[in-house]
């Protein structure tokens, strides 16, 4: 049986569940994986949402091997403001768990379209 220790939790600042209404999560398809020249932790992913695709910057490198992410399918956080990281722009943020051994990607139980809503 597979087990994954998480740290010590506690919520530090609630939030109203109007401004929890504004974070825009979806689902997004990894096309494109590359590890970032210069950093043994950043991972340059080239995402779809269905209709567009966005440049997301992360920091799995550690815990994944960028080949077997294609295919994949994670949840983005899609309306983040866009940030620079290493000089490339990251247009989004992807939901992982913190344990351990790394970060843990949040990723649908079964395959549905990119782009999809997460309620």
């Amino acid at each position: 049986m597979f087990q994954v220790f998480c740290f010590k939790f506690h919520v530090r600042n609630m939030i109203l569940y109007e401004e929890f209404k504004k974070i825009e999560l979806r689902v997004a398809k990894i096309l494109v994986a590359e590890k970032i020249e210069g950093s043994d932790k950043l991972l340059r992913l080239r995402v779809s949402l269905g209709e567009e695709e966005r440049q997301i910057i992360a920091g799995i490198g550690k815990a994944y091997v960028p080949e077997n992410l294609i295919g994949r399918e994670i949840v983005i956080v899609a309306n983040l403001e866009a940030r620079n990281l290493m000089g490339l722009e990251s247009q989004g943020m992807l939901l992982a768990a913190d344990s351990k051994e790394g970060p843990v990607l949040l990723m649908p139980e079964k395959e549905v379209l990119p782009g999809c809503g997460i309620k």
